[in-house]
């Protein structure tokens, strides 16, 4: 402090003397970096890597696997490639047998809905082999793996017809094992089953609405031909069915709860009749239909007219005519066309059916009074409901409105008229509950 004061005026300080601390220091030489002497790796080693310490592998260029790994490195593939091998095999199997059995089926078919129906199939072919190829396979069309589709249309009486082949999942053998488990514990799941469904859909007098017209020509055609209304029939429930579907098919379809079932002795055993009428049945019933079912046999599932929806209608809107012909007949398990030929009778006469109903099902006054009945009391339940529903909304709604012209007055009340108004709707409350209890006593 004293020299920085002796600077200030004008004086020189004197020589720092040495501070002792570093005393130690004072005689230390400055350090100089070591020398590092490259080391020659030999040139054997250098063409390959150095080995890893405490490892034995050697390590070689990228594609010479089988020089760093063993059996026992793959021991969890060996495991596992087994079963994917087979479930592979077993999806691949299952696809192409049930495409055989498809293939079979149409071979058997083709001729009879060629026959029937100027065109078959989803490509709008006349004939197979009218376009260059004669695979039947051409007219089905894969929907899935265990589903096949086709289609047939240009028929008298008939607007088109849907035909449905319903496979095994056999690319799938787990899930199959499982359905047929379940259907064995619960009634409510059917055991898988291979079964053709043929949906007919008719004409019924409406031509001008499903057939398009490419000129004036046709449309003249299609016009004459729905005012004649010769593909007209009356409207009725007609059923046959073997008699383990009964029970099934009434708590499943609203159209067969509607018929009654009653058996015939021109028909088998195992097989029996539910219509709307006796009339029906005789006028349905004809003696080639019975020697198709009872040449059927086990395969026969049913065989349904109807002009009433599948589901009960929850709206008068659901309940309109669709006039329909429904056949499901289980396949058999061969895969030979000649395996088709008991079911093939009622085949074609199910194609043939638009024909017998256009040209029979006309019946008395009495029995259309019967059925029409029947379904004038289905309208008025579903109208009694539709009123009920309408007065129940509009009951709601002027509850709705009371409560806002209500909230409304209290907002505009102070606290003291607020509590009488709330005090007196209590009063009217209470004495509402009063009466209707001494109502009930």
């Amino acid at each position: 402090m004293a020299d920085y004061l002796k600077g200030l005026f004008g004086q020189k300080p004197g020589p720092v003397a040495p501070e002792d601390d570093f005393a130690d220091f004072a005689g230390a030489p400055d350090p100089s970096p070591a020398s590092i002497t490259p080391e020659t790796i030999p040139a054997a080693t250098a063409a390959g890597a150095l080995p890893t310490a405490g490892s034995n592998s050697v390590y070689t260029k990228w594609y010479r696997v089988w020089e760093r790994t063993s059996p026992s490195d793959f021991y969890a593939e060996a495991v596992i490639l087994p079963f994917v091998i087979v479930i592979i095999s077993l999806h691949v199997w299952g696809r192409r047998t049930n495409k055989r059995k498809a293939k079979t089926w149409i071979q058997a078919h083709a001729p009879s809905l060629e026959k029937e129906y100027a065109l078959v199939g989803y490509n709008g072919q006349k004939e197979s082999g009218t376009d260059g190829s004669d695979d039947p396979m051409e007219l089905l069309k894969e929907k899935t793996a265990q589903e096949y589709v086709t289609y047939a249309t240009g028929r008298q009486n008939v607007a088109f017809t849907d035909l449905t082949l319903e496979l095994f999942k056999r690319y799938n053998p787990a899930t199959l094992m499982v359905e047929f488990i379940l259907s064995f514990f619960f009634e409510s799941i059917r055991p898988p089953m291979e079964r053709l469904q043929l949906v007919t859909y008719t004409f019924d007098g409406r031509e001008k609405e499903l057939v398009p017209a490419k000129n004036q020509e046709q449309l003249d055609v299609i016009e004459a031909q729905a005012k004649s209304k010769n593909s007209v029939y009356d409207q009725f429930v007609f059923a046959l069915v073997h008699k383990d579907l009964m029970r099934s098919l009434r708590e499943d379809r609203y159209d067969i709860s509607l018929t009654s079932t009653k058996d015939h002795p021109n028909l088998p055993q195992w097989a029996t009749t539910m219509s709307e009428s006796a009339a029906i049945t005789d006028a349905m019933l004809t003696p080639d239909l019975a020697k198709a079912v009872e040449a059927a046999g086990d395969a026969f599932e049913y065989l349904i007219v109807t002009d009433q929806p599948l589901t009960k209608p929850e709206k008068l809107d659901e309940i309109k005519s669709r006039k329909r012909i429904y056949l499901s007949l289980k396949l058999p398990s061969s895969t030979a066309p000649s395996a088709y030929t008991p079911t093939s009778p009622i085949f074609d006469y199910t194609l043939r059916l638009p024909d017998v109903l256009a040209a029979t099902a006309h019946f008395r006054p009495e029995v259309r009074r019967k059925i029409a009945s029947v379904r004038d009391e289905e309208q008025k339940k579903l109208r009694k409901a539709s009123e009920e529903e309408k007065a129940e909304d509009r009951r709601l709604e002027a509850e709705k409105k009371k409560r806002e012209i209500r909230d409304s007055r209290l907002k505009g009340m102070g606290a003291e008229e607020q509590r009488k108004f709330l005090e007196k709707e209590r009063e009217k409350t209470g004495k509402k509950q009063e009466k209707r209890m001494s109502r009930k006593g």
